[in-house]
């Protein structure tokens, strides 16, 4: 008796539905395998290696990042046991990425053909070097210190003293301590005594102050009366009232922006000066200083040549006047030739 057999059409669906199930049944026991499968038939080539340390010994968990320019970059892999990894790649150039606790990030760039699975070898990581930030500080009267070291090297032609200047960027305020020393460091300069008795010999040849008297008596009479004015004016409007008013007795070069602005700025600077906070303030220090010497002058200078109080304050508009001159010759002429400038 002949058993019929099933239609071929039925075979073929019945064969189809059980490899589709049985595909399903190891997908979903395995979980990755059927994403995996689908990746590797996708990029055909991969790039193994196994990573290790210095030592030659393999650095199990460490992360291999591999990086494709003009592919999707892949989640890292993790090596194993043995330090080995594979990752499936796209042919062309890539960069591949080693990291692990303890080690330097290392890059290894390569290029990978169709269809080849590029082994590297031992990839070796360098232990990473411990970083030790050293911040040293330095207070500001330190800094201040370093200035007046510089501002009391600078003079003019090398000769005549600059000291009153400061060419630094960012000065730092001085102390009160420090502007004395600053105006002491100027009325003891042996520049400074020296321009006094040229000036009182000048003074006693033309005639002047003739209330002191000729002969040597006369002009040693001329030369206190002169390094006296000078010095008390030097002492008061720089170091006295800066220090009461907290104000900073020294120039501060401009430098730069246009001949008009520096100008400007430059005879502004005879009646302004910058506080010891930084801010410009109106410079009390100098006029005041410079009305005190002319009022104290009149206690020494001969009767004839004392001023009254209206002609203190014409000679202290002068004196503003000088100043502003005097800036003028710091911020355009002077800083060519005063030698120890800052750069």
């Amino acid at each position: 008796m002949k058993v019929a057999k099933p239609p071929r059409l039925l075979v073929w669906k019945t064969n189809a539905v059980l490899s589709i199930f049985t595909f399903a049944l190891i997908a979903t026991a395995s979980g990755q395998t059927a994403p995996k499968v689908v990746e590797m038939a996708r990029k055909s080539s991969s790039v193994a290696g196994v990573v290790t340390d210095q030592r030659g010994d393999p650095v199990r968990g460490a992360t291999v990042s591999l990086i494709e320019p003009a592919g999707e970059n892949p989640k890292p892999a993790l090596t194993g046991e043995n330090g080995y990894f594979v990752i499936p790649a796209d042919a062309g150039i890539f960069d591949l990425q080693l990291s692990a606790p303890g080690f330097a990030t290392t890059t290894v760039h390569g290029d990978l053909g169709r269809d080849q699975q590029l082994d590297l070898g031992k990839l070796s990581l360098t232990i990473q070097t411990a970083t030790v930030e050293v911040r040293v500080s330095v207070s500001k009267e330190e800094l201040a210190e370093e200035q007046i070291k510089v501002e009391e090297q600078q003079r003019i032609l090398g000769v005549i003293p600059n000291f009153f200047v400061t060419y630094d960027s960012d000065p730092v305020p001085l102390r009160a301590r420090q502007k004395y020393e600053l105006a002491f460091k100027t009325i003891i300069d042996p520049e400074t005594i020296g321009m006094d008795l040229v000036s009182s010999g000048v003074q006693q040849g033309t005639g002047g102050l003739k209330g002191y008297g000729t002969g040597a008596q006369g002009y040693a009479k001329r030369f206190a009366a002169s390094y006296g004015t000078s010095s008390i004016d030097t002492m008061l409007g720089s170091a006295v009232l800066p220090s009461l008013f907290k104000q900073d007795p020294r120039y501060f070069y401009k430098g730069s922006g246009t001949i008009k602005q520096r100008a400007l700025y430059a005879i502004s600077m005879s009646v302004l000066c910058k506080g010891d906070n930084g801010h410009w303030q109106y410079n009390y220090s100098g006029l005041l200083g410079g009305l005190a010497a002319g009022a104290i002058s009149n206690l020494y200078y001969p009767p004839a040549n004392r001023n009254a109080i209206g002609v203190t304050f014409e000679n202290t508009a002068i004196g503003i006047g000088s100043s502003a001159a005097s800036n003028l010759l710091q911020e355009f002429l002077i800083r060519k030739f005063t030698r120890k400038a800052k750069r």
